[in-house]
């Protein structure tokens, strides 16, 4: 995990936690004093590379309050790009491509959303990515405990079902909803949708790149 990683998923962070508190007009804090728990860490804007955490913050935040001006919901926004509405999310977050034809829908969506954000996120390529300490937020570490929790029985059970491989995270659709118990309390449904992928057997004919012998 590169520092840029880190310090653009904090700064997009950063953008959220401060569109939530309802604090449109307070300008970001620079990404110099961003840090994680080590000082090594530290998060700068500028980076041997093409890509800037404080921009990310920035973009983050300005699509969220036009996100808030619409009126819509994730669900809604989801909708009208035809989307799932976890993606329609990771799109605002920075954490997905936008494309062409989404691109159109996108900005009839959030009137509010500059052509250059939107283009911004339809033109580069996202830094997906995590920090860990997401994992101390309540919501994201009971999420991750389930996974860890019954990690080893849905391991058995894809491979009593599909045989020896994974479920993919990039043909893959998440989707996040509600429903009723029996006692009428609400309940969060998450459903992860991703294509099997079987482990290969590494023969030597199939091998179009071997490596060379001295």
């Amino acid at each position: 995990k590169t520092m840029l990683s880190r310090c653009a998923f904090n700064a997009a962070h950063r953008a959220m936690a401060l569109h939530s508190q309802g604090q449109a007009s307070r300008s970001l804090i620079p990404a110099t004093t961003i840090m994680t728990q080590s000082p090594q860490t530290t998060c700068s804007s500028y980076f041997y590379s093409s890509i800037s955490a404080t921009d990310v913050a920035e973009r983050t935040k300005r699509l969220l309050d036009a996100k808030a001006q619409s009126g819509l919901t994730y669900d809604d926004l989801a909708s009208k790009l035809g989307v799932t509405n976890t993606y329609a999310a990771q799109l605002l977050f920075g954490q997905a491509k936008l494309t062409k034809d989404t691109a159109a829908k996108l900005q009839e969506a959030l009137p509010a959303a500059s052509q250059d954000d939107i283009q911004e996120i339809q033109s580069n390529y996202p830094m997906r990515s995590f920090d860990e300490d997401i994992l101390k937020e309540p919501n994201v570490y009971r999420t991750y405990e389930a996974i860890t929790h019954y990690g080893e029985a849905i391991k058995s059970i894809i491979n009593e079902q599909c045989g020896d491989g994974i479920m993919s995270a990039i043909d893959f659709y998440c989707d996040v909803g509600t429903t009723t118990g029996k006692h009428g309390e609400k309940r969060v449904v998450i459903t992860f949708n991703g294509k099997y992928l079987s482990h290969l057997e590494q023969k030597i004919d199939n091998n179009t790149a071997k490596s060379p012998r001295d």
